[in-house]
């Protein structure tokens, strides 16, 4: 459906004028894609705890005014030069991952994810806070016809993170799998730990978080404020992967102790605080932590499409575009449930 402007060749977005400053409702030109770019008519964009890295200037380098948003669901609307392998029309999202230098090492050995000079949309250029975003055509994954736009935009970072962790995480079918957390990137990994076939334990803060982790999947639920989550998780035989979704450090250091002989600790929850570890929990059992990062705009289209599969979906909260700011307050409460979603 074609969008109403308020002057034509204009667009509404969504803007951080200035590191720490609130977020600004203005009318920019509708941009016009170069060589190797989309035109992307936004219809939907999910909040992530990383725009904190755009409102806060907390990112090196940033460049302001600067448009967030790096869970873009949208429509193709126009071509830049060269551009052949998408149609105008086309369904697409664009995530974490918004491009890359292909020159670096990473780049050659092909590990992408890992590319020096990565681009980040709403951070290296203009993201999907936007009615309209150009993204180059690197950054582009196509969405499954059968997906609503505001589901599938949250799927483009706190899905593609927990499945692609997930699903390298080297735990096989029946296999215990921990989520810590059921937030807005939890409640998607216990979904999808669910759905690849492993013993999905949840763990979380509160008796009352219990009915909702067997909602989403969970065959156990461990609530960290009447146990030691750790301990519990070796009565169940030790984890062999606990997910840690929870921005916590302390409570990550907490499950450590939850693995069982060679399982590994994947940590996805952003937080300053260090993680506690010593080289006897690491070295008794040779257990392992590890760090992961989101993914390419490929692995987001698995993501798309094992989540358009098998019916994993995030729990959403919509705002108008108008109300980006209030939306982005909701989702730094913490309050939300479980994922904000900016609608145009």
């Amino acid at each position: 459906m074609a969008k109403q402007h308020t002057t034509a060749g204009t667009m509404k977005v969504a803007q951080v004028p200035a590191p720490g400053a609130g977020f600004q409702i203005v009318e920019r030109p509708i941009p016009v894609p170069g060589p190797g770019q989309v035109r992307i008519q936004v219809q939907a964009c999910g909040i992530c705890h990383s725009d904190a890295f755009t409102q806060e200037g907390a990112w090196p380098g940033i460049q302001y005014p600067r448009v967030p948003g790096h869970e873009v669901a949208g429509v193709i609307d126009a071509l830049g030069a060269g551009v052949g392998a998408w149609r105008a029309g086309q369904r697409v999202g664009v995530g974490w991952h918004g491009g890359q230098d292909n020159t670096c090492p990473a780049c050659r050995r092909g590990d992408f994810r890992n590319c020096r000079s990565v681009q980040v949309p709403g951070i290296s250029y203009d993201g999907g806070y936007a009615e309209y975003m150009i993204a180059p055509v690197e950054a582009l994954a196509a969405i499954p016809e059968s997906l609503d736009p505001i589901e599938a935009a949250p799927l483009l970072c706190a899905g593609i993170t927990t499945y692609n962790a997930l699903r390298h995480s080297g735990a096989r079918p029946g296999d215990c799998v921990a989520v810590l957390g059921i937030g807005g990137l939890g409640h998607l990994g216990i979904q999808f730990a669910h759905k690849f076939g492993f013993r999905t334990v949840a763990i979380s803060r509160g008796a009352e978080n219990g009915a909702l982790a067997r909602k989403l999947g969970a065959s156990a639920y461990i609530d960290s404020t009447a146990e030691r989550a750790a301990e519990a998780l070796q009565r169940l035989g030790g984890a062999r992967v606990i997910l840690a979704t929870a921005p916590n450090s302390k409570a990550i250091t907490e499950v450590i102790d939850g693995l069982a002989p060679q399982g590994t600790l994947i940590v996805v929850g952003v937080d300053a605080a260090p993680i506690e570890v010593t080289p006897l929990q690491l070295i008794g059992g040779s257990r392992s932590i590890q760090g992961w990062a989101s993914g390419t705009p490929s692995d987001s289209e698995d993501t798309l499409r094992f989540a358009e599969l098998s019916g994993v979906r995030p729990m959403v909260e919509t705002y108008p575009l108008d109300k980006a700011g209030e939306a982005y307050a909701r989702m730094m409460s913490g309050k939300a449930e479980y994922r904000v979603v900016l609608t145009m």
